[in-house]
């Protein structure tokens, strides 16, 4: 019996290295220029709630609230109890590593990167956000102790919506299954919508701070999209590049 094909060890260190710093050469301003741009969409989003804190937007906040509360069940509550676990840093950093080590062992070290980057972001914004705008969290449902962090945005629904999407965009991109593309986006949408109705069932967040999260993260996990797509876009052009043929009479 042939013995069993060993597992394919990861990239170098000096691989890993000079993959992200011809990454960081390539795409720095594009990547902090996305950065950027997820912060603008979030202080203009949060303008506009702090604008009308004390009306509509407020009123708003506090009716989708009491509605969902009113809906709430036992049943339903260790259910949402269990899946707003899936958007905790606790979750998602041990998560991060996993899958930034399941694309080193598949060779994919650009999407390792991107991963990574992805959620570096996450923490950055999640906490330039909440420190800016202070918004005060509203009084938690079912016992539950308010959180020390500030509301807006949703942290959870800010890095639920990056972690899974992100992950999403760069496996689908790699599959050549349409099947298997729209079950993985669908996947990541559900757990997406999950989290961050967690969030409001429980009442640790206003439904403004779960949709603030929500455009925040479209935006950066659109820019993170964007550069594995010209990256791969560079690399099919540099592999139908034909190899120049040594000139005639030259050495053999």
């Amino acid at each position: 019996m042939a013995p069993a094909a060993a597992a394919a060890p990861l990239p170098r260190f000096s691989r890993i290295r000079s993959a992200f710093k011809t990454m960081a050469e390539r795409l720095g301003p594009r990547m902090g220029m996305g950065l950027l741009a997820a912060g603008i969409v979030m202080v203009l989003f949060a303008i506009l709630a702090s604008e009308v804190l004390e009306g509509e937007t407020q009123h708003f906040d506090d009716a989708v609230r009491m509605t969902v509360y009113g809906a709430a069940s036992p049943r339903a509550t260790t259910v949402l109890r269990a899946i707003t676990h899936l958007g905790s840093p606790l979750f998602l950093l041990p998560m991060t590593i996993v899958f930034s080590l399941v694309f080193l062992r598949l060779r994919r070290i650009r999407g390792a990167i991107l991963l990574t980057a992805t959620m570096v972001g996450v923490s950055l914004l999640n906490w330039i956000l909440k420190s800016a705008f202070q918004r005060p969290r509203p009084l938690p449902f079912f016992g539950l102790t308010v959180p020390a962090s500030y509301s807006f945005p949703s942290g959870h629904s800010l890095a639920a919506f990056c972690f899974y999407g992100a992950l999403a965009a760069l496996v689908t991109a790699r599959l050549r299954s349409t099947l298997w593309s729209a079950l993985v986006w669908a996947g990541a949408a559900v757990i997406i919508v999950a989290v961050g109705f967690s969030r409001l069932y429980l009442g640790l967040h206003y439904p403004s701070d779960v949709v603030g999260g929500y455009a925040t993260g479209f935006v950066w996990v659109l820019t993170v999209a964007s550069a594995d797509r010209i990256f791969r876009r560079a690399d099919q052009r540099g592999a139908k590049t034909p190899v120049a043929e040594p000139p005639p009479g030259g050495p053999a």
